[in-house]
């Protein structure tokens, strides 16, 4: 597959950071000006990478970006590259219920106790009720306090709602350090889940003092059917193998793209499942509940992360499509081809496991170490 195929309508105008894996092991490249260069002789990881403003003139000229191919998971034609996930050393958070939508469909999650067949009734019986209500309202407000209030009088107040309306935002860990997937790779569901979608999300990337510096597309592979039990069940839906998918690359901030192209992104997904059904939508940043400046905020409130954080600014796009019989929703088969993708940031495509099926995470923060110690590199600093 081209590489360009995967890579922002404008790519020729684009910084693009990322991280390819070579037969000597992980290293960090910048596509600029239509070229990709290697970056590892003047930093080791992208977690240094985004810390530094001199990445214009820094690296190894490999080649014209629209001459090079991507190996995948789902296909054994030879390729040049070999895309991993543009995360390194960065702490994984995510952000959740920052949409009047997936906060309704968290609410249903919750009130059919994870079960997806009761989800189509409890969805009809409190959409017109509280749906139109979310959607407009600023969390933590007056008029957000004055809708909680009601909601609580009228018995349908939620731990989720909480979230969404109230002055706390949802942040969590999504996945450990070095965990993530990148472009090409298996995207994992647990096998005991009967339950669950892709969640196509716009990922902020910030710099060791929490200034966000670029972004990228992440899927946030949720698992409806075990945090609708209980939200104490939160990191066996969330984190698991493969379960954080992030790329292609990380769009870094710059006179022609910025925070502003984040707040203003449409995101897209589509689902192919070898049976042949399709899936589509499309969700639009402008309808965040929460801006995404004040979710990186509150994430900086907790502690300090001083090799960076992505974060995952939740998504809108809560699939309810009827797959196998009617009434019974959307949930991913093994094999479907998932592709989220926004025209400045790309296409991320993945294809589906189960966890347990995808390949094992154990490349961890000592195999690096260790790597980048044979290579010479752990000493490389600008």
């Amino acid at each position: 597959m081209d590489l360009t195929t995967c890579l922002p309508a404008d790519w020729r105008d684009a910084r693009l950071l990322g991280r390819l894996m070579t037969p000597d092991g992980p290293s960090p490249v910048l596509a600029r000006g239509g070229r990709l260069y290697d970056l590892s002789t003047h930093v080791a990881t992208t977690a240094q990478a985004v810390a530094l403003d001199d990445l214009d003139t820094a690296g190894v000229d490999m080649a014209p970006l629209d001459d090079l191919t991507l190996g995948s998971a789902w296909s054994s034609q030879p390729a040049d590259l070999n895309l991993l996930s543009p995360l390194d050393l960065q702490c994984i958070k995510a952000s959740g219920v920052t949409f009047a939508v997936s906060a309704l469909e968290r609410v249903i999650e919750e009130r059919a106790r994870g079960d997806a067949d009761a989800a189509n009734a409890v969805r009809q019986s409190i959409l017109d009720r509280i749906g139109g209500d979310l959607k407009d309202l600023r969390p933590g407000s007056d008029a957000a306090e004055a809708v909680k209030a009601q909601l609580i009088a009228e018995g349908l107040w939620s731990q989720y709602l909480e979230v969404a309306i109230g002055p706390y935002a949802e942040i969590f860990t999504k996945a450990p350090v070095l965990a993530s997937v990148g472009w090409g790779a298996e995207v994992g569901v647990r096998s005991d889940s009967a339950w669950n979608n892709p969640e196509p999300e716009v990922v902020v990337i910030c710099d060791p003092s929490g200034r966000p510096v670029g972004a990228s597309l992440g899927n946030d592979v949720n698992l409806r059917d075990i945090e609708g039990r209980s939200a104490l069940l939160l990191g066996k839906a969330k984190d698991n193998n493969a379960s954080a998918a992030i790329g292609p690359f990380i769009r870094l901030f710059d006179d022609g793209f910025g925070m502003g192209d984040v707040r203003a992104a449409n995101v897209r997904l589509e689902v192919q499942g070898a049976d042949g059904f399709v899936m589509t939508g499309e969700s639009s940043m402008s309808l965040i509940s929460r801006d995404p400046e004040d979710l990186v905020r509150q994430t900086l409130s907790a502690h300090q992360y001083p090799d960076g954080f992505a974060l995952y600014l939740g998504t809108m796009f809560a699939p309810i499509d009827d797959r196998d019989a009617p009434g019974k929703g959307f949930t991913h088969k093994i094999g479907d081809r998932v592709r989220v993708s926004s025209e400045k940031l790309g296409v991320l495509e993945n294809v589906v496991a189960t966890c347990d099926q995808a390949p094992p995470w154990r490349f961890g923060v000592v195999e690096l170490m260790r790597n980048l110690a044979g290579r010479g590199l752990l000493g490389v600093s600008a």
